[in-house]
C-alpha cells in the first residue's frame, strides 16, 4: 500500500475530475447515482477523497459521513468549507469501517475495490459495507475493467512499449496493476476487474440485484474528451449517447469505470 499513498501524496486527486475523461466519469457517476439512490438518507463516502462527490450529495439534502485512507485528503477537505456540513469525517480504512450495523441507506466505494490487489481485502471491504447498510440499503462500487487500460493506452499513444506493454499485459491478463518505477503518466498498484468478476465479488458478499452500468462506455475512446465536454452540443449528444448504452455489456470492459449497485 505504500506505493498507492505515495501515488496520492502527490496532491492530483482533488481536481482529477475536473479534466480529460474524468470530467465525463464525475458527470455520468452523478447521472447513475441520482437515479438509483434513495431520494434522502444517510450516505457513506468510503475512500472519498477530499469530497469531491460528497459535496454534490451535500448540495442535494443527503446526510454525508466522508472517509479517506489518503492524511492528505482528509486534511483537505476538512479546510473545504463546502464540505463545512459533513456528518463526519475520518482517516479510516474501507476494510474496518468505523460506524455501526445497519445505520446507512447507501455506501458508496468510488475508489476501494481497485487499490485492494488482494481478493480477500476486497471481500472485506464489501462485507464491512454490507454490515453498515440498513436491510434494503444500496452499494455503489466502482471498478476499472481490463480492457480499458489497452484502450486508454491506444488513446494517449504507444510510445513507450519496452515499459508498458508488460504492464498492460499482466493487467489484462491477472487483473494486476504495477509501475514498478512510478513512472508519470502510469497508475499506481492497483487491481482491474473483468465486469463478470465484479458482479460476482458483490454478490458473493451478500449484495443482491446487482446492475453494471458502463461509466464512460465508448467515450473511453475519444482522444479529446475535455474537448467534446466543452462544446455545449457535442456533451449533451455524448452524454444522452452513454445513457442509452450503459447497461450494454459488450461495453461494459472497454468503459474506463464500471459502477456496480448492488442492494443489501
Amino acid at each position: 500500500m505504500r506505493e498507492i499513498a505515495r501515488y496520492y501524496e502527490k496532491d492530483r486527486e482533488h481536481d482529477r475530475l475536473t479534466r480529460g475523461l474524468g470530467q465525463v466519469e464525475f458527470v455520468r457517476t452523478l447521472d447513475v447515482l441520482t437515479r438509483v439512490l434513495p431520494p434522502d438518507g444517510t450516505l457513506l463516502d468510503i475512500g472519498g477523497g477530499a469530497g469531491i462527490y460528497a459535496r454534490e450529495l451535500l448540495g442535494r439534502g443527503y446526510r454525508v459521513h466522508l472517509l479517506d485512507a489518503m492524511p492528505g485528503h482528509v486534511e483537505r477537505a476538512r479546510r473545504d468549507e463546502t464540505l463545512a456540513s459533513l456528518a463526519s469525517l475520518t482517516l479510516g480504512d474501507a476494510r474496518a469501517l468505523p460506524y455501526p450495523d445497519a445505520g446507512a441507506d447507501a455506501a458508496l466505494l468510488l475508489g476501494p475495490l481497485y487499490h485492494l490487489p488482494e481478493a480477500a481485502d476486497r471481500a472485506t471491504a464489501l462485507a464491512e459495507a454490507r454490515r453498515v447498510l440498513r436491510p434494503g440499503g444500496l452499494v455503489c462500487a466502482a471498478a476499472i475493467p481490463r480492457a480499458a487500460a489497452i484502450c486508454g493506452d491506444f488513446t494517449r499513444g504507444l510510445n513507450d512499449e519496452d515499459y508498458g506493454r508488460p504492464i498492460r499485459e499482466e493487467a489484462y491478463q491477472s487483473g494486476r496493476y504495477h509501475n514498478p518505477q512510478a513512472r508519470p503518466g502510469y497508475f499506481t498498484t492497483a487491481y482491474f476487474h473483468d465486469p463478470a468478476e465484479l458482479r460476482a465479488e458483490l454478490e458473493a458478499a451478500g449484495f443482491a440485484r446487482v446492475v453494471l452500468y458502463a461509466l464512460e462506455g465508448s467515450a473511453n475512446l475519444l482522444r479529446d474528451p475535455e474537448a467534446v465536454m466543452a462544446d455545449s452540443v457535442a456533451r449533451d449528444g455524448l452524454l444522452a449517447a452513454l445513457r442509452l448504452t450503459e447497461l450494454d455489456e459488450t461495453l461494459l470492459s472497454i468503459s474506463a469505470h464500471v459502477l456496480a449497485v448492488g442492494r443489501a
